[in-house]
């Protein structure tokens, strides 16, 4: 009976409305998960006994055992991103091996495997419409890719290393967060932050003032510190490009790239076995490499046809990448630097020679960025364009920190089609880096009715820092309209089939589209002006400016490019080539690769790798070169506006529209090559990107 009432009390089982994150406690994880396993497996049963091939008869009670996972162990798995403590953590790896073993049965279910093949092969298939042929298609490879074809020993290794490899990565991912969190360099020294903007210092006393190790009568402000720094993006960063006392810039920057590399959290003995267990696996499966594992499910066609994607682009990118380089060393020469360039001095002196080119700081255009403005216009754009409208929710509702914030999507017709969270400012106590979207609610019938999608959208902004709003850097400004993109696919999907819907089934190199394209619209100068307003006087930013940011933003392009080659080249190498056996080692392949891709040798102390969690812990392993491959998709999308005529209000919203109703709508119902044809009307040509990015 207690058993029974805990379970009903337990937020974790809500089925119905939004998740219960102001209720969701550590404690509940694990009679939550229990109960589930108990009842997914009797309902994994009874679908295997009866499986009959059919949509209504298999696909369909599939997809509802999947319903109170999304809205349990989806709610666990987000929470431990942003209210990560010791406690959830414990909790949520206290069951995770069961989760893993589950979630592998289900795939590895011979009588659902064979239904649905029979399903395939049947006169039914053709009464299926695409969305459900392609699931069905999918659901096939996954089975295989799960082991479906494995038996006895096999099957048994296959198993483990799944549960391993799991483990592995949630290991990875804990040690890059506590060797984040276990870096302070603290300044008291004024002459030191001579030189940082405001927000800087602004953010480091904050820092400071959060810190736990800080001396308990001791309150920093931001004009007298002490000052806080830390290896959290939205303080290395600045800190690198503003600091002026070269041997400080030189320690947070080896502390940076040596990042979970030494002592309990080191993650460089992982990476070998992280790499050894998943070509295993792809063997056991019958591939060579786990590259080929990884790019079954993907849109490029092959190892060769990424890596020719991105040969292409680096040789438009090298020469001027050694151009930024010579162009910085000479500029800091005629500043009186004596030295000769080196890692922890480009990112000051590429911002110096910023400043003196384009005449503007990150800290001059923060003031017209706050947050609210900026949402302002990315909503109005979002209207125009795709004839959707966002409005804010003023009632309650459940939500992790007070800072974030729920909004709804109607249609042009009034009726509301979806909702998101904005969770905006970094947290770095408890909230990983980065910024993401995820899904909360896939779209789906659930009782007869359309469950709406839910997103949520995560950013690690700049937060108010006193009687001051949010002030964003552009770049913050562009990474929300990425995240936004990601959420626009889940959340203006009209695809009822779970498993297609959203971002759902989008094959991975494709999924970064929609972000990217939205980013170009930052640099549409009705748009940015319409958002750019200076918090305290409101007047619009300067025409001048705007063009500053337009020139500035293909600054360094050669550079930036040759640097998400190098790591997607990386990625693919130790995926497909590297031996986890021999005698070389990962950090020899970055060097390696780093040759022909990096301006500046590699320092021989590098263990970025260390700290590479898309690869070693988030879903891009073998995938990293879909960032590049999609963003050749999103610049060709976007050229398709540029051709119909920007400040044409009425091609712009055609245009719009179509790209809603094909891209957005359909995600994964349709091969993304076939969607972006039908947007563009010929296949992706890499012309738009080297023109967008001023290597042509």
């Amino acid at each position: 009976m207690d058993q029974q009432n805990t379970l009903a009390d337990n937020p974790l089982l809500v089925s119905e409305g939004l998740p219960r994150f102001d209720c969701i406690e550590p404690q509940h994880i694990e009679p939550a998960v229990k109960s589930l396993l108990e009842q997914s497996t009797s309902g994994l049963e009874k679908i295997e006994k009866q499986a009959e091939p059919s949509w209504e008869g298999l696909m369909q009670p599939l997809e509802e055992l999947d319903y109170p996972w999304e809205r349990s162990w989806g709610s666990i798995g987000h929470l431990l991103g942003v209210k990560n403590t010791p406690e959830l953590r414990e909790a949520y790896e206290s069951v995770l091996p069961e989760v893993v073993a589950f979630s592998l049965r289900v795939k590895q279910s011979k009588p659902i495997y064979e239904a649905l093949k029979s399903l395939r092969d049947s006169n039914k298939w053709n009464e299926l419409n695409d969305a459900q042929r392609r699931i069905i298609d999918k659901r096939i490879l996954s089975a295989e890719l799960a082991g479906i074809g494995l038996e006895g020993e096999q099957l048994t290794r296959f198993n483990e290393i799944a549960t391993e490899l799991s483990r592995l990565a949630t290991k990875f991912s804990n040690n890059v967060l506590d060797a984040t969190k276990a870096f302070s360099l603290i300044i008291t020294d004024p002459d030191v932050v001579e030189g940082f903007p405001d927000s800087l210092k602004q953010l480091t006393a904050q820092s400071y003032n959060s810190w736990d190790d800080k001396e308990a009568d001791t309150e920093a402000t931001p004009e007298q510190g002490p000052w806080r720094i830390s290896l959290d993006f939205p303080c290395f960063g600045p800190f690198m490009q503003h600091c002026r006392k070269r041997d400080l810039r030189e320690k947070v920057y080896r502390a940076f790239i040596t990042r979970a590399s030494e002592g309990d959290v080191d993650n460089t003995p992982l990476i070998p076995q992280i790499l050894k267990l998943r070509k295993e696996k792809a063997q056991l499966l019958g591939y060579q490499s786990f590259a080929e594992v990884s790019l079954a499910e993907k849109m490029a066609p092959s190892i060769d046809a990424v890596l020719e994607m991105e040969e292409r682009l680096r040789t438009a990118s090298w020469d001027a990448g050694q151009q930024d380089l010579k162009e910085l060393q000479e500029f800091a020469a005629e500043q009186g630097e004596t030295e000769p360039i080196i890692q922890w001095d480009f990112a000051f002196w590429s911002e110096r020679l910023r400043e003196q080119r384009f005449s503007y700081t990150d800290e001059e255009l923060r003031p017209y960025f706050s947050l609210e403005k900026v949402l302002d216009g990315l909503f109005e754009l979002v209207n125009r364009i795709f004839g959707i409208t966002v409005t804010a929710v003023a009632e309650e509702v459940p939500v992790w920190n007070k800072d974030v914030r729920y909004f709804n999507i109607a249609s042009e017709t009034g009726e509301t089609i979806a909702g998101f969270y904005l969770d905006p400012y970094a947290r770095p106590a408890d909230k990983r880096g980065g910024a993401w979207m995820d899904d909360c609610l896939g779209r789906k019938i659930v009782a007869g009715n359309v469950q709406i999608p839910v997103a949520h959208l995560v950013c690690n902004s700049t937060p108010p820092v006193g009687d001051k709003p949010s002030l964003m850097t552009f770049r913050e400004v562009e990474t929300l309209f990425h995240e936004f993109g990601h959420g626009l696919q889940h959340m203006l999907t009209t695809i009822n089939e779970a498993d297609a819907a959203g971002i759902n089934g989008v094959e991975w190199d494709a999924v970064e589209l929609a972000s990217q394209f939205m980013e170009n619209w930052c640099y549409h100068k009705p748009t940015l002006l319409g958002m750019a307003k200076h918090f305290e006087t409101g007047e619009t930013l300067p025409d001048e400016l705007f063009e500053k940011i337009k020139s500035a933003r293909n600054y360094q392009a050669g550079t930036q490019m040759l640097r998400q080659i190098q790591f997607g080249v990386v990625d693919l190498k130790l995926h497909s080539e590297f031996d986890p056996n021999g005698s070389q080692t990962v950090f020899d392949v970055q060097r390696e690769v780093s040759q022909t891709t990096s301006i500046l040798p590699m320092l021989p102390e590098d263990r970025f790798l260390c700290s590479f969690q898309h690869i070693f812990a988030g879903g891009y392993a073998a995938g990293y070169f879909s960032y590049k491959w999609a963003e050749v998709l999103s610049a060709d999308a976007f050229s398709a506006f540029e051709e119909a005529g920007l400040d044409n209000e009425q091609a712009v919203a055609e245009t719009g529209r179509r790209f809603r109703d094909t891209i957005l709508a359909k995600g994964g119902s349709c091969h993304p090559m076939d969607l972006f044809k039908e947007f563009r009307g010929r296949e992706p040509s890499p012309e738009p990107l080297l023109r967008h990015t001023g290597l042509l």
